[in-house]
């Protein structure tokens, strides 16, 4: 079952312990959970109007393009994009047609921006593309025409407030770290009460497909991030008193793992979380995981596959399936403790590259 975001009021939470247990529980109860000490970690990154749909100048086709990874973070001009030909999100996305024939030096007429593709990638949707103009005129081409990225499973338009998060700040995501809209204010307050410490990083979450299986196949792309010194600051403290770290979302285990020392602390600032976390990774950082309804076969479940083995995912999977849980950014959430075995392997890091933004 799908979820669209008028249900967020009513959703639900899935627990599944490190013993293999199970618990079903409405998602008011995530304040409760955590103990005394333990930290929890989120993504704060704001969602860009990143779905720009226009016109490809040399042959007067329409063309939408999705930003899907940023070249160089501080500059809003240039990107790693994908383009598909005519329609909309409500068509679905492996259905969507493919873009006119492209070639480097091509213009595309953005509603109030021009682009010019800087360079074709090594998949027919995928390239790299040039926002003439100063930062500020972009990002404002941006606000005014540019749309969420959205898929047919909510066909009717988003606006870009659906998919903001209460902590969203800077606006570096493409698409919502969708975990993060289990919080509210009042959960947030629960833990301070409850003395669970709360902290965030910034992450520029990618897309979560491409409608293409051999390009969905590389996701998620490399993503840059920060984390502020205050949150590797609480982690170390965390980890120092033998207390958990919770994730929430699959974004925020990237940032973490890829900035990840091997006692379990974090390198504060800047960095490029690459390669893939998947079965048969070391988690350093991350404990558990708050995390949607994933289907076997996404890189978000791939990712889960760190935490808990591929028995306890397929036994998760069928239980959330047969209870209703709803699935996609505005669905259910569930949350995963670390097995055993995976909370002892921590001495192999996961390959990611730790790097200043250029």
């Amino acid at each position: 079952m799908i979820a669209d975001r008028s249900d967020r009021r009513s959703a639900r939470l899935f627990v599944v312990e490190t013993d293999g247990t199970m618990r079903d529980l409405a998602r008011t109860r995530l304040a409760t959970l955590f103990s005394p000490g333990d930290l929890v970690v989120a993504n704060d990154a704001a969602t860009l109007p990143a779905s720009l749909h226009g016109t490809h100048i040399p042959s007067g086709e329409a063309i939408e393009i999705r930003l899907a990874g940023w070249r160089s973070l501080p500059d809003p001009t240039r990107f790693v994009a994908i383009a598909f030909g005519v329609g909309d999100h409500r068509t679905p996305t492996e259905d969507r047609l493919p873009p006119p024939a492209l070639s480097t030096g091509d213009r595309l007429r953005l509603g109030p921006l021009d682009a010019v593709i800087e360079c074709l990638l090594d998949h027919h949707r995928l390239l790299e593309l040039r926002f003439p103009g100063t930062p500020a005129a972009v990002l404002a081409g941006m606000a005014q025409h540019g749309r969420p990225i959205q898929y047919a499973h909510v066909p009717e338009p988003l606006a870009l407030w659906d998919v903001w998060t209460k902590i969203a700040a800077r606006p570096l995501a493409f698409e919502a770290p969708s975990a993060s809209f289990a919080l509210d204010w009042r959960t947030l307050q629960t833990w301070r009460l409850r003395d669970v410490g709360f902290a965030a990083l910034t992450h520029a979450a990618g897309v979560s497909s491409t409608g293409d299986p051999a390009l969905d196949s590389r996701l998620p792309f490399d993503e840059p991030y920060h984390i502020p010194e205050r949150t590797a600051e609480r982690v170390a403290r965390a980890k120092l008193r033998g207390r958990r770290i919770i994730a929430i979302g699959t974004s925020v285990v990237r940032a973490l793992e890829a900035a990840a020392n091997p006692d379990g602390s974090v390198r504060a600032g800047n960095g490029i979380a690459t390669g893939r976390i998947a079965q048969g990774t070391s988690l350093r950082v991350a404990d558990a995981i708050l995390t949607g309804v994933h289907q076997p076969g996404e890189s978000h479940f791939e990712l889960l596959r760190a935490f808990a083995d591929d028995a306890l995912l397929a036994k998760t999977f069928a239980a959330l399936t047969a209870s209703g849980y709803r699935a996609h950014e505005f669905g259910d959430s569930v949350l995963y403790n670390c097995q055993p075995l995976q909370l002892s392997a921590r001495t192999e890091g996961e390959a990611s590259h730790h790097a200043a933004w250029l």
